[in-house]
C-alpha cells in the first residue's frame, strides 16, 4: 500500500481545484463582498476561516458520515436550513452594524479578524452544498490499488483547503485593498457594509430555498 499521493493523482487534483475554487461560487462572493466592506485583513481572515471549513467536510467524506448526511432527507435538511439561517443572520448583522459615513475602517473592532475566520470556517462547514461537492468530487481522484480510500480523501482534502487557503486569500486582499479604495469616498463606506449584508441575505434565503 502506497502511503501518499501520486503524482498523477496530485497534479490534476491540484489543477482542477484551483479552476473549481477560482470559479464563481458563493464562498468566493462573500469572501469578495466582505473584503470590499471591511477590508484586506478582514477579507482574508474570512477566507482563511471558509477554507479552514473544508476540513469539517474532509473528515466527514473520509468517515462516511457525509454519504448518510445526503441520504437522509431530514438530516441534510436540517443542515440546510441551519447554513441558509446563519448566513442570514450574517448579512442582518452587517446590515445592522454598517460602519457610519465617517467612521471609515476604524470602526472595526480589533479582534474582528479572530471573529471573522470563526464566521468564515461556520459558514463553510455548515453548507450542505459543500457537503455533496466533496463527496462528489474527491472520490474522483481516489486509486483503489493504491490501498486506503479514505487516507487517500484526507490527503486530497488537506490539498484542497491548502489551495483553497491561497485562493481565498488572495481575493480577499484585492478585493479589501479596493474596497479601501472605494471608501475613500464619504458614505460608500456603509454602502460596502450594506452591500455584504445584502449578499449574505441573498445567499442565505437561497440556501433556504433548497435552490
Amino acid at each position: 500500500m502506497d502511503v501518499f499521493l501520486s503524482s498523477a493523482q496530485l497534479l490534476p487534483f491540484i489543477a482542477a481545484s484551483v479552476l473549481l475554487t477560482l470559479a464563481p461560487g458563493p464562498d468566493n462572493l462573500l469572501v469578495l463582498g466582505l473584503g470590499m466592506a471591511r477590508g484586506r485583513r478582514q477579507g482574508v481572515a474570512f477566507g482563511l476561516g471558509c477554507a479552514a471549513g473544508c476540513l469539517n467536510h474532509t473528515a466527514l467524506a473520509a468517515l462516511g458520515v457525509g454519504a448518510l448526511i445526503v441520504a437522509s432527507e431530514l438530516a441534510f435538511g436540517a443542515l440546510r436550513v441551519a447554513g441558509g439561517v446563519y448566513l442570514v443572520w450574517l448579512g442582518i448583522q452587517a446590515i445592522r452594524h454598517a460602519a457610519p459615513a465617517d467612521a471609515g475602517r476604524m470602526a472595526v473592532p480589533a479582534d474582528s479578524c479572530a471573529r471573522l475566520f470563526r464566521r468564515g470556517l461556520l459558514a463553510n462547514a455548515i453548507n450542505p452544498k459543500v457537503v455533496l461537492f466533496f463527496l462528489a468530487f474527491l472520490p474522483q481522484f481516489v486509486q483503489a490499488e493504491r490501498g486506503d480510500a479514505a487516507w487517500q480523501i484526507v490527503q486530497l482534502g488537506i490539498v484542497f483547503t491548502v489551495q483553497a487557503a491561497l485562493v481565498f486569500a488572495l481575493i480577499g486582499a484585492f478585493a479589501g485593498a479596493l474596497g479601501e479604495r472605494l471608501a475613500r469616498r464619504p458614505g460608500l463606506s456603509a454602502w460596502l457594509d450594506r452591500a455584504a449584508g445584502g449578499l449574505f441575505l441573498l445567499l442565505g434565503l437561497r440556501l433556504l430555498s433548497g435552490r
